[in-house]
């Protein structure tokens, strides 16, 4: 079995490798840009993963893993488009270096070279994979239309919360180990396990991001904690937040949600002494290990060895139980 980061270094060369190089220069330029700005990877990493758990061989599931990753940038070229967000990992986002008709067609094209990779997998696995991906990729745009409605949306429950990062995020990590599982010859039942084992531990990873972005330590997030919290962003924790406040009519939150002008750091603290007020992070914790049981329960049912148990288990520590 190869480190997860020996298989990162095997698909970075792979996507070098496949680097776009034909004309119009202005339409894939700003594609090579956007891939070599950074990311973990962490999709097509994963489809590998499950490719080589099963016995499966890494090199027949290269293509499958560059068109999740093709596939994953396209939506982020576009939400950075609907967010009007200036950076992305650092660097200029491709409306912002470029422009936005550059940075549309720039994610459709990726979108469509998602495709033309997929079909480059095993005849006999083709049509399962690309079922998979189609529903996959249905639901995602399902997840970030969610996530666009909440912005104007007075209420949100825990419910839906969950329903939208699991169809934003979650499915995607799922999907792709599922299709790696495929891909090395896994039996129906333990594709549909290791899929139902990555999207928990999906849903717990952005729980998790969402408790990094109140309590996280700046110097290993790699940005100031609380902007989720200055965008009155509808996270599980104010969600959980506002219930349990309102219940005791306390007014504070609502009163800093409806304000236009204030000073970032002076709405951070205040929102965190709230949260602190009602044991916010402490419920946070519970919902995250909550699916993260999830995840374990449907790893034990899976039919492979348990060294390779152990290898989806510390993924858990890598992918969840982190600081970062």
């Amino acid at each position: 079995m190869h480190s997860i980061e020996e298989l990162r270094e095997l698909f970075t060369a792979y996507l070098n490798q496949e680097s776009f190089q034909q004309e119009p220069k202005n339409l894939y330029e700003p594609n090579n840009y956007f891939l070599q700005i950074g990311g973990k990877r962490l999709r097509p990493v994963l489809l590998l993963l499950a490719t080589e758990l099963f016995n499966g061989k890494i090199e027949n599931a290269l293509p499958a893993s560059l068109a999740i990753e093709y596939f994953h940038n396209f939506t982020l070229i576009h939400d950075d488009v609907m967010d009007n967000a200036p950076v992305r990992r650092g660097f200029k986002t491709i409306h912002e270096k470029y422009n936005l008709n550059t940075a549309i067609l720039s994610g459709d094209v990726l979108m469509i070279k998602a495709c033309e990779y997929l079909s480059k997998v095993e005849a006999i696995y083709f049509k399962t994979v690309f079922d998979v991906y189609t529903k996959t990729a249905i639901e995602v745009c399902e997840g970030q239309q969610y996530d666009i409605d909440f912005e104007t949306k007075d209420t949100v429950t825990h419910d839906e919360y969950i329903e939208m990062i699991r169809l934003k995020t979650s499915v995607l990590l799922a999907a792709s180990m599922k299709i790696g599982a495929i891909l090395g010859g896994a039996g129906e039942t333990d594709a549909a396990l290791l899929y139902t084992y990555a999207e928990n531990l999906g849903i717990a990873f952005q729980i998790q991001d969402d408790i990094l972005d109140c309590y996280g330590d700046e110097a290993l997030v790699g940005k100031q904690p609380g902007g989720d919290i200055i965008q009155n962003k509808k996270t599980l924790l104010l969600i959980e937040a506002i219930k349990r406040s309102s219940v005791k009519n306390d007014g504070r939150l609502q009163e800093w949600i409806s304000k236009k002008e204030f000073n970032n750091t002076e709405k951070v603290n205040d929102f965190l002494s709230i949260f602190n007020d009602y044991e916010i992070k402490s419920f946070a914790l519970k919902e995250r290990d909550a699916y993260v049981q999830k995840s374990v329960q449907a790893l034990e049912s899976i039919s492979l060895d348990e060294p390779k148990k152990a290898v989806l288990k510390s993924l858990v520590d890598y992918l969840v139980l982190r600081d970062f």
